[in-house]
């Protein structure tokens, strides 16, 4: 059994392949919290600060996700919403933190039914879960995004970097690159160090960077300075594309 939160077709708005129509599940449940990103919002009249999509994150909201208990009839969702949209579309599976259920046999079984039919999947992940791709092959076909926490997280360096799981996916997966989120602040302080410290384990993985925000608002505040700081380190400026367009992270 495993929890989702929301899934809707949209396209790709951050990263390698941003820009290409893709199928979104959302899972809902994190090993981190990331209070360090200032992600505002209100539950019963309590102000609490954290991941931008703190809605798949925080457990209060858990009444609200739906329990997957059968793989066939989320196979079955699936089949009947890429007939509607006439072709089978890239799958992003996001959260909160998706590898969470990686052993779970329901999500298992769905990840295999999307690499038989040949549809690419990309995970994006927090990078701090390890996997046994030898007893879960079907990730093997899989592309990873590793969304490795900085400092402005707000976790400590222990909790969100796992130098063996980081290596594992780097060495078995199909393909795979790192993503971080950066602000102005960072790019001034701790951002390169903090980065390259990361490429030291993975010195083979194309560095995508983009801008902190749950919103267009915050975006502009940081997008420039993040902007430059790919160009100064040679780097990959990633966008976020679909809260340039909806102003939100949820359900686009």
């Amino acid at each position: 059994m495993f929890y989702l939160t929301e899934q809707f077709f949209s396209i790709q708005g951050e990263g390698k392949y941003a820009g290409i129509p893709s199928y979104f599940l959302r899972t809902g449940g994190c090993n981190l919290s990331c209070p360090g990103f200032g992600a505002r919002y209100e539950v019963d009249g309590e102000v609490r600060f954290g991941c931008d999509t703190y809605f798949a994150v925080d457990s209060v909201f858990a009444k609200q996700w739906q329990k997957v208990e059968q793989s066939s009839l989320l196979i079955a969702e699936l089949q009947n919403e890429f007939k509607e949209i006439g072709y089978y579309p890239d799958v992003v599976i996001t959260g909160g933190e998706p590898l969470m259920y990686h052993t779970d046999k329901i999500f298992y079984e769905v990840i295999d039914w999307l690499v038989k039919n040949k549809i690419r999947i990309t995970f994006e992940t927090n990078g701090t879960v390890e996997i046994d791709f030898e007893k879960y092959p079907a990730y093997k076909s899989c592309v990873f995004a590793l969304s490795l926490k900085l400092a402005n997280s707000g976790e400590p360096k222990e909790k969100r970097v796992i130098p063996q799981a980081l290596k594992n996916i780097q060495t078995h997966t199909k393909e795979s690159f790192l993503k971080f989120t950066i602000d102005a602040e960072l790019v001034e302080t701790t951002a390169i160090d903090e980065i390259n410290e990361v490429r030291h384990i993975l010195p083979e993985l194309d560095v995508y960077c983009m801008p902190v925000g749950e919103s267009r608002d915050t975006i502009w505040k940081n997008d420039k300075a993040v902007f430059e700081f790919c160009m100064k380190h040679n780097f990959r400026y990633s966008d976020r594309l679909h809260i340039r367009v909806f102003d939100t992270t949820q359900g686009v």
